[in-house]
């Protein structure tokens, strides 16, 4: 190809935003010509090679401002450990359709029994899928719901957040929080109802909300929006960390 005529070409491509065309283009072009494809060969080539690049770096920027903690993943993750009802449920969530439907996903267990690693690493496998998710302790979710209140700009918070299909709000009552702030909280799970979804992890049955949400009224209410459409996973079994100090305390002769 002409200098004058690649010039021109890698100048539409940059204008074009084309990236990867503008990268691959002359490589694919060789490999066309020596496995004599056709035009339309070429050219699919080089579209699927933008698209996928493209699909790779939006993933990449999902992954970076869901807040996820990255390396809690399914590879790391000991699904034997689960229950097969537990397990079966977790592959029935992978492939987002719940998603399609704004359908909630709970999981309740002891801490230490890998609630938040279970619904993180179910977080990646979405987000690899192309669908936005944000994750949050609850402590903290809290404190941002609460000073966008102070500061009177919470209906902008919560727009922002329905740009997202999953908000993750990990370990709720964890902490026991101040009757304001669960009043912000009860806000964001009203906005999300029926338009999107959450997926929390608790160590505290629903029995034991009220302590959460301070008031009887509001705890029912609370719980009828988040049960109404949602899977619960409850992870009844020992504590990872625990068995995990076991089994060095005997490595190591103790």
């Amino acid at each position: 190809m002409d200098n004058n005529l690649q010039s021109k070409l890698q100048g539409y491509l940059r204008q074009l935003c084309l990236a990867a065309v503008r990268k691959d283009y002359t490589r694919l072009a060789v490999k066309a010509k020596d496995e004599s494809l056709s035009y339309e060969q070429y050219l699919l080539s080089v579209i699927e090679s933008e698209c996928q690049q493209r699909r790779a770096r939006r993933i990449e920027r999902y992954l970076q401002e869901s807040r996820l903690p990255l390396e809690k993943t399914l590879q790391s993750f000991d699904l034997k450990r689960l229950p097969n009802k537990v397990l079966q449920q977790f592959n029935s969530l992978k492939n987002g359709r719940f998603l399609e439907h704004n359908e909630n996903v709970l999981v309740f267990g002891n801490p230490g029994s890998g609630k938040t690693h279970l619904i993180c690493a179910l977080a990646q496998e979405l987000i690899r899928q192309g669908r936005r998710i944000y994750f949050s302790a609850c402590a903290l979710l809290l404190q941002e719901l609460l000073l966008a209140k102070r500061e009177l700009r919470l209906p902008r918070l919560l727009k922002k957040f329905n740009a997202y299909e999953v908000i993750i709000i990990d370990d709720i009552g964890y902490v026991q929080q101040e009757k304001e702030e669960m009043e912000v909280l009860f806000t964001l799970l009203a906005e999300r109802y029926e338009r999107g979804s959450v997926m929390i992890t608790s160590n505290l049955p629903f029995s034991k909300w009220e302590r959460i949400f301070k008031d009887p009224v509001m705890t029912a209410a609370a719980v009828d929006r988040i049960v109404h459409h949602s899977a619960i996973i409850e992870l009844n079994i020992p504590s990872y960390r625990m068995n995990q100090a076991k089994s060095d305390k005997i490595k190591k002769g103790g």
